[in-house]
């Protein structure tokens, strides 16, 4: 038999078996789904946000009884404080100061600064606070403080409790 046949046979045979080991292992193909689902997000970036610290976002639906939890995407220039509330018809069901840290991460090989926002990130919504209801539509308020040229991404996640 002729080696080139013997050789191509053997690549054919290599790539059905990665085929079919690629669907037993990831059944469902790249449908990949995530846990958590994004309430709101925004970026505040750029010469348009330079000179303003206070924002207003409204009509965030957020239901009762589900844990809620704010994500940073700070930067070394980001803002050094960051407070957040959440108000339903004029009443502030939460309020929390998130300050602007940094870590130095030793590798070993390499040192770098990972930034963070610390403060209590995660909340939910009671019954007395959306009574009568399922679904309030909130009013989320944002202040940067220092250095607002600096960006940051922020955003709200609903926390999948089957996990």
């Amino acid at each position: 038999m002729n080696k080139m046949a013997i050789a191509g046979g053997i690549v054919v045979a290599a790539i059905i078996v990665s085929i079919a080991y690629g669907a037993v292992a990831n059944p469902g193909g790249n449908d990949e789904k995530r846990a958590d689902s994004d309430i709101w997000n925004f970026r505040f970036s750029g010469p348009e946000f330079h000179d303003i610290s206070s924002h207003k976002f409204s009509n965030i639906p957020l239901e009762r009884n589900i844990p809620y939890k704010f994500e940073f995407v700070p930067m070394g220039d980001s803002p050094e404080r960051v407070e957040i509330q959440l108000r339903f018809e004029g009443r502030t069901d939460y309020s929390e100061r998130f300050m602007l840290e940094r870590e130095l991460v030793d590798t070993g090989i390499s040192k770098y600064y990972r930034y963070y926002y610390s403060g209590d990130k995660y909340f939910e919504i009671s019954n007395q606070q959306c009574e009568n209801k399922k679904t309030c539509e909130y009013d989320l308020y944002v202040q940067r403080f220092g250095n607002l040229k600096g960006s940051i991404s922020i955003s709200l996640i609903a926390i999948d409790r089957s996990i």
